[in-house]
Order: structure tokens, then sequence, then C-alpha cells
């Protein structure tokens, strides 16, 4: 009697929806029960004029040193970087990065150095910073590398995520053009492909392809050293708002975007078949253009709206539904920008599975993401191995045609920044030596005889890079011997 008591019940929802509430309401996982909880305010940045131009970026980028958001500037483009400790508020006289001659759309920290950061502008151009040890001290207006190739403004900026001084960049002109850093070089030009504006661009997981959302309605996956279109999906979301499209761990595409009636949709895709979605679900009416974050170690993803004040998650498996509704963390304010920490630099003693930086009209607010645990153990199933700061492959390798998986590192003792200085301080000798390079071959005087001493520069600073990852391999190494052994200390102790 009771089972058709239930049945008559469910038979009088839609059966879609039914089918998926059902699932939410069974189904189990370890991230259900996620604490989100935004910090105090003497943990905030306050008092900062954030940006109101309006472009749909995330407007905030951050590392485990620094969070860099982009702000209001009179007189061209400008972003602060602040070191993460300093909280609180900020003066209007504190330095800015303020080289761009309009406002700066896009930025994207390195993530093989965490003093590296890239800007895109209205100004046509796209700058590479480095950015001091301790932060700015005075105004920093001379880039590193000025590239220049856009004839519109540069909307998008994105890193390859395993090689070296690898650096995407789109434009308003259509254009998506591959840099290599190092020399300041457009080595990949790809034209012709997007017939609109360009809403988003992600790299997979190796950096071996690149997926594309664009206005025409069309998802594409980019072979960027072939320059060929593999695969494309004819209106992925057939809503006229910007779509995104991000890479998933597995190859797989994860889309957000609007249906005809104007909801707010996001889609699971198999670039093999991309005929019929994996799956799709409809969200809201709400107009804000969802920005997908997405934590390749865990699977899950999560949706910030411009515009909206709360943070929805996804956990992505293979199971039908695939695309499992998790929670949303609201907040009173709405969000104008967001920023996500990579994994290496969350706080893994508490628990903390995602930090995300929201910002306000006024200031920057933390939110904290964590799974409560009684234990006081590493939680391995929370934290298995994640991409650590190292690249896998040099700039000219990956432009030859190989490939490298990211090279993964242990949280459990946690992650600390300081151990890549040495690093670099080569990587940033590097830059500014390519820098130089440029300069004396623009003077005449040195334009003969400057070939053989910087092919032997180059030469010197390849060995100088085996000493250094030899000995970074020795530290590590001795580090985890040091911790077992004084483990084994405790142990006996005990």
């Amino acid at each position: 009697m009771i089972r058709l008591y239930v049945q008559e019940l469910i038979s009088d929802i839609p059966s879609e929806y039914n089918r998926d509430m059902f699932r939410r309401v069974v189904r189990q996982s370890k991230f259900r029960h996620v604490f989100g909880q935004a910090v105090k305010n003497d943990q905030c940045y306050d008092d900062i004029r954030v940006s109101r131009v309006t472009w749909d970026s995330s407007f905030c980028a951050v590392n485990p040193k620094f969070v860099a958001i982009i702000i209001e500037a009179s007189g061209g483009g400008a972003f602060l970087v602040l070191p993460l400790h300093k909280t609180g508020r900020i003066d209007k006289a504190y330095p800015t990065v303020c080289g761009h001659t309009g406002p700066v759309l896009d930025i994207d920290w390195c993530p093989h150095n965490d003093h590296v950061i890239a800007s895109g502008s209205e100004d046509c151009t796209v700058m590479v910073w480095q950015i001091p040890e301790n932060g700015l001290t005075s105004p920093l207006s001379e880039a590193v590398v000025v590239l220049e190739g856009h004839s519109k403004r540069v909307g998008i900026i994105t890193w390859h995520p395993t090689a070296r001084n690898v650096l995407l960049s789109a434009g308003c002109d259509n254009l998506i053009i591959i840099w290599n850093v190092g020399t300041g070089e457009a080595l990949i030009h790809l034209e012709d492909m997007h017939p609109d504006v360009i809403f988003s661009a992600c790299w997979n997981r190796n950096g071996s392809l690149i997926c594309t959302a664009c206005k025409d309605k069309k998802v594409r996956i980019i072979d960027p050293r072939k320059e060929q279109v593999i695969a494309e999906k004819d209106k992925a979301h057939e809503g006229a708002r910007p779509m995104r499209a991000i890479f998933l761990a597995d190859g797989n595409v994860f889309t957000t975007g609007f249906s005809r009636m104007s909801e707010r949709q996001l889609a699971l895709w198999n670039p093999k078949n991309m005929d019929e979605p994996i799956s799709v679900h409809e969200m809201d009416t709400s107009n804000g253009v969802l920005l997908p974050f997405y934590d390749p170690d865990t699977n899950v993803v999560y949706l910030c709206g411009k515009g909206d004040s709360s943070i929805r998650y996804f956990e992505i498996t293979d199971e039908a539904p695939f695309v499992h509704y998790l929670n949303t963390f609201s907040t009173k304010e709405p969000q104008r920008g967001m920023g996500y920490m990579p994994k290496r630099g969350l706080d893994v003693n508490k628990c903390e599975i995602a930090r995300f930086y929201k910002l306000h009209e006024r200031k920057c607010e933390p939110i904290i993401m964590t799974v409560p645990r009684k234990s006081d153990l590493f939680q391995d199933d929370l934290y298995p191995d994640t991409a650590g700061p190292d690249w896998a492959l040099e700039a000219e390798e990956w432009f030859q045609g190989k490939n490298g998986d990211p090279i993964l590192i242990s949280l459990k003792h946690g992650y600390v920044p300081g151990k890549n200085r040495d690093l670099k301080v080569v990587k940033k000798n590097a830059l500014e030596n390519k820098l130089t390079k440029k300069a004396e071959n623009t003077t005449p005087v040195h334009k003969q005889g400057s070939t053989t001493p910087s092919i032997q520069g180059e030469g010197r600073l390849d060995d100088l890079l085996k000493e250094l990852r030899t000995l970074r391999d020795l530290v590590t190494m001795q580090d985890r011997r040091i911790a077992k052994l004084e483990e084994q200390m405790s142990k006996i102790a005990i």
C-alpha cells in the first residue's frame, strides 16, 4: 500500500524533474555537506574601486601568494596586486600595475611562477608582468614583455597548464594567438575559425587542445598546433547571451549558457560525439552569465553568476545524470567578479576544498569552502596529488609537438610557496634576457656579433636549470625522509 501511495505521489510530478530530484535525495557524496563561510570583515580587502567595465570576465585572479583585482583607473587601465596577508583597508595611493593605455579586461597568474601575471586590455595589447617578492612598493608601468598582434581589444588571457612561457590570448578581432612569452613571439594564429566574438577559451589538462565558446552559438574543439577544428557543436545553448566552455579532467567538455526561453543551462559533452549532450540541466531565469570554476582533483564544478549572490556546486561522475547538484552557498551581496584559488593554496589542516575571492563594488571578500571532518589527520580522499608549480615542457618542446601531463605534488605537509624561490629568479632572468636581447637588436651599434654570446648564455641557463632541478629533487627527497623519521620519533615518544 505504501509503495502504491508513493508511486501516486511521484506520478504527479513531471518525470524529468522527478528523476533529477529523486537522484539528488538518494545519492551520497562527501561534498554534499560542504560548508561555505565568508571571512570576518578584518580579513577582507576594503576600499577597492572594482572595475565597472561591461565585460564578462572574472576581474580577479589569485594564487598562493597574491590576489590581483582589476580596478577603475583614469587615463588607462590598471589592476591591484596585493599579498594575501595585506587585508583591511587598502590605501587609495597603494601602487598599481598601470602600463596599459586602455581598461584591463582579463588577468591570469602564471601557473609555474607565482610572481608572473599576464593582462589583456582594450588597448589591443597583452602584457606580462613580474611582481616583486613582497608585492609592489611603487607603481609598475614597465612590463617584462609587451605582446602586440591583436587589432581589437583583448578580452581573454590564459596560460598553458604544463608548458613553460606559453600564453593564449583571444581578442574581439575573433583571433586567437598563442605566444612564446620567453621570446615575445606570436607563433600560432588561429584565424578564420570564429566568425564572431569569442566568449571563452580553455586548455585541456595537458594543453594539447583548446575548447572555445563563440557568439555564433558554437562550441569548438581545436588542435592549436595543427590549426584545425576537430569537433564542434552548433547551438550548444540556443539563447543569445554569452556561453562558457571548459575542459574536464576526463576530456569531456562542460558548458554554461542560456536556453531559447532565457533559462540558464549547463551541459556536459563528449568531444568525440557532440551531436547530443551527455546531460543538460536547466537552472533558473536569472540573466547573469555563469562563470564555471573546476577542480580536476575532486571533479567538482562551481558556478558563480555575475550579478548573483550565490555559488552553486555540482559533482561530475560517470553515473546518470552525470552532473549532480550538491548545494548552494548564498550571501546577501551580488558578486561583480570572482577569483578562484589553486588547490595548492588551500589550508589542508582545515579541510578547505575551495576558496573564492568575491568582488563587491568596493571590496574583495574571501569565501572558504570546507568539508566538515572530526579527524585532525590529513584527508587523502579530499586531497589527491594536485598540479604543482613545475612545468612539464619548455615552450619550444610544446610548439614542436610534445605533450606533458601536469607534474603532481602531495599536499600532505602543506604547500610552501617559498620553495620555488631559486627557480623563480632564474625564470625572471630568462624573461629579462629576452627583453634585453630585443632591445639590443633594435640598436644598430650592437646588431653584429651578438649571436654567439646569447647562444652561450642560453646554454649556461639550461645547465643551471638542470642543476637546480637535481638539487630540488634532492631537497624533496630529504624532506620526505625527515618527515618519516619525525613520524617514527613521535611513535617512539608515545
